[in-house]
């Protein structure tokens, strides 16, 4: 894998977590759950304010909507949108449209590659952690061809800079890169989170050169769960372990978005715009028609209808995989 320059990672990251995570200038309202049916019911830990209640019979899909122009829209009803699933027509059952809590981890490359960025990308996580909102949940897995979380194992999340801080810089730089790896296991340990959204953000340039996990285990691990990836790759073209396909394709089959930048200028809006599109998604959940616990693929899409605007488009994960009969 080729560096990415010191100076993009370094603005890039920082202007991610601030952007993305700092508190609202304005007193923050409470996220608003999903509301859970009698029938199935996930009990939230009682002492955490900001967990939530999931009801396990729900599809849930997040939305991004956007004009021609590449714009976020706000202010649209339940009534703008529909959902189908295999191309049937299914009835929404609740609709939000809040800045909710976000529980979030950060795959960083921790390969050799990585060397002479180390100090920049501990000064971008310090920055994280002070303009970070407390009820977000945050994690750090660093991977080059072995994979280790960033906190102790008896801290899962933190904002505290002092945690973060050693999170950043325990380990070594070195090796290969295992980026499916790095993936595996931040799907696992976003299974402890609690919030409304669980958002993985991944650096890298889509190569692997180590991992014992494939690309198809990582997206089938995508369609059973409800993460939304959003990839940044910094565009290097004598770097021959690049695959921005692969990138692409994580953030398309989760309803990220993948990011191809070739200089610092364009890095740093690409952040903002990733924060921007968190924050102003626009949540929904359906009881699919098809009742089969089956375990097969099921394709989500997503159609909004605005009087007087037919150049919308919506962003949403591709599907889902039904569980199968318990």
């Amino acid at each position: 894998m080729k560096l990415i320059k010191l100076e993009t990672l370094n603005q890039c990251l920082i202007v991610l977590f601030f952007v993305m995570f700092i508190p609202s200038f304005a007193k923050p309202k409470p996220d608003k759950p999903v509301p859970p049916t009698p029938s199935k019911l996930v009990k939230a830990p009682q002492e955490d304010p900001d967990a939530i209640e999931i009801n396990t019979d729900l599809v849930v899909v997040h939305a991004s909507v956007q004009n021609d122009k590449k714009a976020f829209i706000s202010g649209l009803e339940k009534e703008n949108f529909q959902v189908f699933e295999d191309g049937i027509l299914q009835q929404i059952d609740t609709f939000h449209h809040e800045d909710v809590s976000v529980t979030v981890g950060l795959v960083v490359d921790n390969s050799g590659s990585m060397r002479t960025r180390r100090t920049e990308v501990i000064a971008a996580g310090l920055a994280f952690a002070r303009s970070s909102n407390p009820r977000d949940q945050i994690f750090v897995v660093n991977f080059n061809e072995r994979v280790s979380f960033g906190l102790p194992p008896d801290t899962p999340f933190t904002d505290n800079v002092v945690k973060l801080e050693t999170a950043l810089s325990k380990n070594v730089t070195n090796g290969m890169t295992a980026l499916y790896d790095g993936l595996a296991v931040a799907f696992e340990h976003l299974k402890k989170g609690n919030r409304e959204k669980q958002v993985l953000i991944a650096i890298s340039d889509g190569g692997d050169n180590a991992s014992t996990h494939t690309l198809a285990h990582i997206l089938a691990l995508a369609g059973k769960s409800e993460v939304i990836i959003y990839t940044i790759s910094i565009y290097d073209e004598s770097d021959k372990d690049r695959n921005a396909k692969v990138l692409k394709e994580l953030a398309r089959a989760t309803g990220g978005e993948a990011f191809l930048a070739k200089s610092v200028k364009e890095a740093l809006p690409i952040c903002e715009r990733i924060a921007r599109d968190i924050r102003n998604q626009y949540s929904l959940t359906y009881a699919p028609t098809n009742l089969k616990y089956d375990g097969t693929y099921r394709a989500i899409q997503v159609k909004v209808n605005v009087p007087g605007n037919e150049h919308l488009s919506v962003r949403t994960r591709a599907g889902y995989s039904a569980p199968l009969k318990p």
